[in-house]
Protein backbone atom coordinates (compact mmCIF):
# COMPACT_ATOMS: atom_id res chain seq x y z
CA UNK A 1 0.00 0.00 0.00
CA UNK A 2 1.40 3.40 -0.96
CA UNK A 3 1.23 5.39 2.29
CA UNK A 4 2.79 8.59 0.90
CA UNK A 5 1.07 11.89 0.05
CA UNK A 6 -2.67 11.68 -0.35
CA UNK A 7 -2.59 7.88 -0.04
CA UNK A 8 -1.41 8.18 3.58
CA UNK A 9 -5.07 8.26 4.60
CA UNK A 10 -6.25 4.66 4.93
CA UNK A 11 -9.34 4.02 2.80
CA UNK A 12 -11.68 1.75 4.75
CA UNK A 13 -14.62 -0.36 3.60
CA UNK A 14 -16.97 -1.59 6.34
CA UNK A 15 -19.17 -4.65 5.79
CA UNK A 16 -21.68 -5.34 8.60
CA UNK A 17 -25.30 -6.39 8.11
CA UNK A 18 -26.57 -5.46 11.60
CA UNK A 19 -27.74 -1.85 11.21
CA UNK A 20 -27.07 -0.80 14.82
CA UNK A 21 -23.57 -2.24 14.81
CA UNK A 22 -22.87 -0.78 11.39
CA UNK A 23 -23.79 2.69 12.67
CA UNK A 24 -21.63 2.18 15.77
CA UNK A 25 -18.56 1.12 13.79
CA UNK A 26 -19.25 3.82 11.19
CA UNK A 27 -19.18 6.49 13.91
CA UNK A 28 -15.89 5.15 15.28
CA UNK A 29 -14.26 5.00 11.85
CA UNK A 30 -15.54 8.42 10.81
CA UNK A 31 -13.88 9.91 13.89
CA UNK A 32 -10.53 8.25 13.15
CA UNK A 33 -8.06 10.80 11.81
CA UNK A 34 -5.86 8.16 10.21
CA UNK A 35 -8.46 6.96 7.74
CA UNK A 36 -11.41 7.70 5.51
CA UNK A 37 -14.52 5.54 5.43
CA UNK A 38 -15.17 4.79 1.76
CA UNK A 39 -18.49 3.01 2.39
CA UNK A 40 -20.46 1.15 5.06
CA UNK A 41 -22.29 -1.77 3.45
CA UNK A 42 -24.90 -4.15 4.78
CA UNK A 43 -24.62 -6.84 2.10
CA UNK A 44 -21.84 -8.73 0.36
CA UNK A 45 -23.13 -7.60 -3.05
CA UNK A 46 -22.91 -3.93 -2.08
CA UNK A 47 -19.38 -4.37 -0.73
CA UNK A 48 -18.24 -6.17 -3.87
CA UNK A 49 -19.62 -3.32 -5.98
CA UNK A 50 -17.53 -0.86 -3.94
CA UNK A 51 -14.41 -3.02 -4.28
CA UNK A 52 -14.83 -3.03 -8.05
CA UNK A 53 -15.21 0.75 -8.25
CA UNK A 54 -13.18 2.27 -5.41
CA UNK A 55 -9.59 1.93 -4.15
CA UNK A 56 -9.64 0.27 -0.72
CA UNK A 57 -6.78 -0.17 1.75
CA UNK A 58 -8.65 -1.98 4.52
CA UNK A 59 -11.76 -4.17 4.60
CA UNK A 60 -13.43 -4.60 7.99
CA UNK A 61 -16.00 -7.35 7.67
CA UNK A 62 -18.49 -9.48 9.55
CA UNK A 63 -18.70 -13.12 8.48
CA UNK A 64 -22.34 -14.21 8.42
CA UNK A 65 -24.13 -11.99 5.89
CA UNK A 66 -27.66 -12.10 4.41
CA UNK A 67 -26.36 -12.83 0.91
CA UNK A 68 -23.13 -14.69 1.52
CA UNK A 69 -20.09 -14.85 3.77
CA UNK A 70 -17.42 -12.35 4.73
CA UNK A 71 -14.72 -14.76 3.59
CA UNK A 72 -15.97 -14.23 0.05
CA UNK A 73 -15.47 -10.51 0.53
CA UNK A 74 -11.91 -11.08 1.77
CA UNK A 75 -11.09 -13.22 -1.27
CA UNK A 76 -12.58 -10.60 -3.57
CA UNK A 77 -10.49 -7.93 -1.84
CA UNK A 78 -7.33 -9.98 -2.32
CA UNK A 79 -8.07 -10.47 -6.03
CA UNK A 80 -8.76 -6.79 -6.74
CA UNK A 81 -6.50 -5.08 -4.21
CA UNK A 82 -3.63 -7.47 -3.39
CA UNK A 83 -1.87 -5.02 -1.07
CA UNK A 84 -4.96 -4.21 0.98
CA UNK A 85 -5.56 -5.56 4.49
CA UNK A 86 -8.59 -7.41 5.88
CA UNK A 87 -9.89 -7.52 9.44
CA UNK A 88 -12.77 -9.65 10.70
CA UNK A 89 -15.09 -8.39 13.44
CA UNK A 90 -17.51 -11.16 14.30
CA UNK A 91 -19.17 -13.08 17.09
CA UNK A 92 -18.31 -16.31 15.26
CA UNK A 93 -15.53 -18.11 17.10
CA UNK A 94 -15.81 -21.59 15.59
CA UNK A 95 -12.35 -23.05 15.02
CA UNK A 96 -12.88 -23.89 11.35
CA UNK A 97 -14.39 -20.47 10.57
CA UNK A 98 -11.52 -18.62 12.26
CA UNK A 99 -8.89 -20.62 10.37
CA UNK A 100 -10.79 -20.24 7.07
CA UNK A 101 -10.91 -16.47 7.48
CA UNK A 102 -7.18 -16.29 8.18
CA UNK A 103 -6.37 -18.61 5.28
CA UNK A 104 -8.48 -16.37 3.01
CA UNK A 105 -6.28 -13.42 3.95
CA UNK A 106 -7.59 -11.85 7.17
CA UNK A 107 -4.72 -10.45 9.22
CA UNK A 108 -6.85 -9.36 12.18
CA UNK A 109 -9.78 -10.97 14.01
CA UNK A 110 -11.76 -9.23 16.74
CA UNK A 111 -14.96 -10.02 18.60
CA UNK A 112 -17.93 -7.66 18.17
CA UNK A 113 -17.83 -6.19 21.66
CA UNK A 114 -14.57 -4.41 20.88
CA UNK A 115 -14.52 -0.86 22.24
CA UNK A 116 -13.81 2.28 20.18
CA UNK A 117 -10.24 2.74 21.43
CA UNK A 118 -9.52 -0.98 21.05
CA UNK A 119 -10.79 -0.96 17.46
CA UNK A 120 -8.68 2.02 16.41
CA UNK A 121 -5.62 0.60 18.18
CA UNK A 122 -6.16 -2.74 16.41
CA UNK A 123 -6.45 -1.04 13.01
CA UNK A 124 -3.27 0.95 13.59
CA UNK A 125 -1.46 -2.18 14.76
CA UNK A 126 -2.60 -4.02 11.63
CA UNK A 127 -1.48 -1.21 9.32
CA UNK A 128 1.89 -1.18 11.09
CA UNK A 129 2.39 -4.83 10.17
CA UNK A 130 0.88 -6.55 13.20
CA UNK A 131 -1.95 -9.07 13.49
CA UNK A 132 -4.41 -7.92 16.17
CA UNK A 133 -6.42 -10.91 17.38
CA UNK A 134 -8.79 -11.15 20.36
CA UNK A 135 -7.41 -13.40 23.08
CA UNK A 136 -10.30 -15.86 22.77
CA UNK A 137 -9.68 -16.16 19.03
CA UNK A 138 -5.95 -16.60 19.62
CA UNK A 139 -6.76 -19.54 21.88
CA UNK A 140 -8.76 -21.16 19.09
CA UNK A 141 -5.82 -20.80 16.71
CA UNK A 142 -3.36 -22.23 19.22
CA UNK A 143 -5.64 -25.23 19.78
CA UNK A 144 -5.90 -25.82 16.04
CA UNK A 145 -2.15 -25.53 15.42
CA UNK A 146 -1.50 -27.79 18.39
CA UNK A 147 -3.92 -30.40 17.07
CA UNK A 148 -6.06 -30.14 20.18
CA UNK A 149 -9.80 -30.17 20.54
CA UNK A 150 -11.57 -27.58 22.68
CA UNK A 151 -10.62 -27.85 26.34
CA UNK A 152 -12.98 -29.64 28.68
CA UNK A 153 -14.27 -27.09 31.14
CA UNK A 154 -14.71 -27.81 34.79
CA UNK A 155 -18.14 -26.32 35.35
CA UNK A 156 -17.83 -26.55 39.11
CA UNK A 157 -20.73 -27.63 41.30
CA UNK A 158 -23.44 -26.84 38.75
CA UNK A 159 -25.19 -29.66 36.91
CA UNK A 160 -23.81 -30.79 33.50
CA UNK A 161 -25.11 -28.70 30.64
CA UNK A 162 -26.17 -25.85 32.93
CA UNK A 163 -25.16 -23.32 30.25
CA UNK A 164 -27.94 -24.66 28.04
CA UNK A 165 -30.39 -23.54 30.72
CA UNK A 166 -30.03 -19.83 30.04
CA UNK A 167 -33.43 -18.26 30.47
CA UNK A 168 -35.03 -16.36 27.57
CA UNK A 169 -34.30 -13.10 29.41
CA UNK A 170 -30.64 -14.06 29.93
CA UNK A 171 -30.37 -14.93 26.25
CA UNK A 172 -31.83 -11.52 25.31
CA UNK A 173 -29.33 -9.77 27.55
CA UNK A 174 -26.43 -11.83 26.20
CA UNK A 175 -27.41 -10.94 22.63
CA UNK A 176 -27.55 -7.28 23.59
CA UNK A 177 -24.10 -7.18 25.18
CA UNK A 178 -22.74 -9.18 22.22
CA UNK A 179 -23.81 -6.22 20.07
CA UNK A 180 -21.80 -3.86 22.25
CA UNK A 181 -24.65 -2.28 24.23
CA UNK A 182 -23.94 -0.88 27.67
CA UNK A 183 -25.81 -2.14 30.73
CA UNK A 184 -27.83 1.09 30.71
CA UNK A 185 -28.72 0.55 27.05
CA UNK A 186 -29.76 -3.04 27.78
CA UNK A 187 -31.96 -1.94 30.65
CA UNK A 188 -33.68 0.68 28.50
CA UNK A 189 -34.09 -1.63 25.50
CA UNK A 190 -35.56 -4.52 27.53
CA UNK A 191 -37.53 -2.45 30.03
CA UNK A 192 -35.46 -3.51 33.04
CA UNK A 193 -34.11 -1.55 35.97
CA UNK A 194 -30.41 -0.72 35.83
CA UNK A 195 -29.90 -2.68 39.06
CA UNK A 196 -31.38 -5.85 37.54
CA UNK A 197 -29.09 -6.14 34.52
CA UNK A 198 -25.85 -6.78 36.49
CA UNK A 199 -27.64 -9.57 38.40
CA UNK A 200 -28.56 -11.28 35.12
CA UNK A 201 -25.01 -10.75 33.82
CA UNK A 202 -23.58 -12.39 36.94
CA UNK A 203 -25.85 -15.41 36.42
CA UNK A 204 -24.84 -15.65 32.77
CA UNK A 205 -21.14 -15.57 33.65
CA UNK A 206 -21.68 -18.25 36.31
CA UNK A 207 -23.55 -20.57 33.96
CA UNK A 208 -20.99 -20.14 31.18
CA UNK A 209 -18.06 -20.29 33.62
CA UNK A 210 -16.51 -17.10 32.22
CA UNK A 211 -15.25 -13.86 33.72
CA UNK A 212 -15.99 -11.11 31.21
CA UNK A 213 -18.13 -10.00 28.29
CA UNK A 214 -15.82 -11.23 25.51
CA UNK A 215 -15.51 -14.68 27.05
CA UNK A 216 -19.29 -14.87 27.52
CA UNK A 217 -19.95 -14.02 23.87
CA UNK A 218 -17.26 -16.45 22.70
CA UNK A 219 -18.50 -19.34 24.85
CA UNK A 220 -22.19 -18.75 24.06
CA UNK A 221 -21.38 -18.69 20.33
CA UNK A 222 -19.31 -21.86 20.63
CA UNK A 223 -22.18 -23.62 22.40
CA UNK A 224 -24.72 -22.41 19.85
CA UNK A 225 -26.66 -20.40 22.42
CA UNK A 226 -26.56 -17.18 20.38
CA UNK A 227 -26.23 -16.35 16.70
CA UNK A 228 -25.42 -12.91 15.31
Amino acid sequence: MDRSGEAACCRVLLLEDDAALRRRFETILTGWRGGRLVAACGTLAAAMAVLRSEPVDLLITDLRLPDGHGIQGIRHLRALHPRAEAMVISVLADKEVVIAAIEAGATGYLLKDVGPDELIAAIEELLAGGSPISSSIARVIVQRLGGQGPPVRDRGPGPPGEAALLTPRETEILLSIAKGLTYADVAEQLGLSRQTVPVHIKNIYRKLQVGNRSEAVFEASRLGLIWL
